[in-house]
């Protein structure tokens, strides 16, 4: 039998299945309480919006050129109404320096392969979103944790990637309401991950998939903002900002964005003609007759019903979990991040956690680079209304305090 091993790239030995995708298959089981997808609730979907913006493209002129190739780097009116919203967020721009991505998953994997030879070293925290470490990994590098409180010296970077084989060249992060963990970086933080790329002279990556929904508390300016405040010209920034419909809109249609300078933009092009032309014309026309018409009802709809799941999920956790876990206290976004006893599994633990108590949640191993974090999880409201958050967070914290207590 051909031994099919030998004929795939040594880069596909680094591909490896999603949990994250695994768990949502245990959506359709009526039987589990599940807290694991970081999915938008889909009866928040804007559908009737939706219907209207393909009614309207179908009815109209424009379906021809709905239906038609299109040019690489997007729809232009959408392009020019993403341009618009970033200036509202500090970030000026032209459309030009927008590129429509088929969602920001496959902007992460074009930046992997614009920046990593195999053996260069990503920046990363420790934890960070699963879905980038996929991205990345095809392109072979070496992952250092990135410290977000600058206790290490640009030089203990460069001599760690110098060791692996190769060369630092960006460092990744998602500075609001971050997946897994739903931490925002504040002020100082931001400054300092700035500061550290420009003395490594590297890019800096700013996942910004759920940059509007925050809930409470004061925004802060993103990280591509503060350079272009400092430099005067995003032409001039090295900060790559990745957004993202699927957390606002809709996801299916698989529509995202990357805001970074002419530069970057024309590589990206060039990858998007290779990968697949462009993404669906028809979707972004549809995205941008619904964004235009209603983005900030939709958002403004969003964040009264998660700000009041995100509620129900702190206080049942400060309710039934044992005094030995802890757990974050998101400002926004869709997660809360969990901290186990010592010594206890996350794996093991939604192992007897199915059987048992029928809730689903997300191991933390998954999002930490080195595989460390073992006694962590990742739970979301997005998807659970009250009082599922309170049966599911019930039983939860029972099974934990069981397995505490055997241990």
């Amino acid at each position: 039998m051909l031994d099919w091993e030998k004929i795939f790239a040594t880069r596909s030995s680094r591909m490896r299945a999603s949990e994250i995708r695994e768990l949502l298959k245990l959506l359709d089981r009526p039987d589990i309480i599940s807290f694991a997808g970081g999915i938008p609730d889909p009866a928040l979907f804007p559908d009737e919006d939706f219907k209207a913006a393909y009614a309207d493209i179908f009815g109209g002129p424009a379906v021809s050129a709905a239906l038609q190739y299109s040019v690489s780097e997007g729809y232009l009116p959408l392009r020019q109404w993403l341009a618009g919203r970033m200036a509202a967020i500090g970030i000026p721009c032209e459309a030009e320096n927008i590129l429509i991505t088929s969602g920001s998953q496959q902007a992460l994997d074009y930046l992997g392969k614009l920046f990593l030879s195999p053996n260069d070293t990503a920046l990363v925290t420790w934890p960070t979103y699963l879905g980038a470490l996929q991205a990345f990994n095809a392109y072979e590098p070496t992952y250092d944790q990135l410290s977000t409180s600058g206790n290490r010296t640009p030089q203990a970077y460069r001599d760690a990637a110098t060791e692996a084989g190769g060369r630092v060249k960006f460092a990744y992060m998602s500075a609001e309401f971050a997946n897994p963990t739903g931490e925002t970086l504040d002020l100082a933080a931001r400054e300092k991950a700035l500061a550290l790329a420009e003395e490594l002279d590297i890019a800096l990556i700013e996942d910004a998939a759920y940059q509007s929904l925050r809930y409470d508390g004061e925004a802060v300016p993103p990280i591509l903002s503060l350079e272009i405040a400092r430099k005067g010209s995003i032409d001039e920034a090295r900060t790559i900002y990745c957004g993202s419909f699927s957390k606002t809109l809709a996801p299916g249609l698989r529509v995202g964005w990357v805001c970074a300078s002419n530069t970057v933009i024309r590589k990206l092009v060039l990858m998007k003609q290779a990968a697949d032309l462009h993404s669906s014309t028809i979707n972004q026309m549809a995205i941008c007759h619904v964004a235009e018409r209603g983005f900030d009802k939709q958002v403004a709809k969003l964040k009264a019903v998660y700000s009041k799941r995100r509620d129900a999920m702190l206080a049942a956790l400060a309710k039934y979990m044992p005094a030995d876990v802890s757990w974050t206290v998101p400002e926004g976004g869709m997660f809360v991040w969990l901290t186990l006893p010592a010594g206890m599994d996350g794996a093991e633990l939604l192992a007897k956690s199915l059987a048992t108590a029928k809730v689903a949640f997300v191991p933390g191993k998954a999002f930490f680079a080195d595989g460390s974090g073992a006694n962590t999880c990742r739970v979301s409201f997005s998807c659970a209304d009250e009082a599922m958050i309170e049966e599911g967070i019930s039983r939860l914290g029972g099974l934990i305090g069981k397995e505490a207590l055997a241990a």
